[in-house]
């Protein structure tokens, strides 16, 4: 893995945040997002397979890495903005 892949996986990581978030601002239910999230991460993941010479089962293991890297960091920010509210 070069530097600009892992450059490329980590901001692939906050724009499907932001894709999930409007998804959930449009309407879509909270047991939904992480299907969605690793949905994305699988997109972006093949996307970049075709721009490059990667193999398609790496795609599919990074796409896997993308979207459940997204969802620890959404549900982990979650849970510390709701303990937070519930000391103050």
């Amino acid at each position: 893995m070069t530097n600009m892949e892992l450059i490329g996986g980590v901001s692939a990581i906050t724009i499907i945040l932001g894709l999930v978030q409007l998804a959930r601002m449009l309407g879509l239910k909270e047991k939904y997002t992480p299907l969605l999230t690793v949905a994305l991460g699988q997109l972006a993941s093949i996307g970049y397979h075709f721009y490059s010479n990667q193999a398609w089962y790496e795609a599919v293991i990074g796409g896997l890495v993308i979207g459940l890297s997204a969802i620890g960091l959404y549900t982990g920010t979650r849970d510390t903005v709701e303990a937070f509210r519930k000391t103050s």
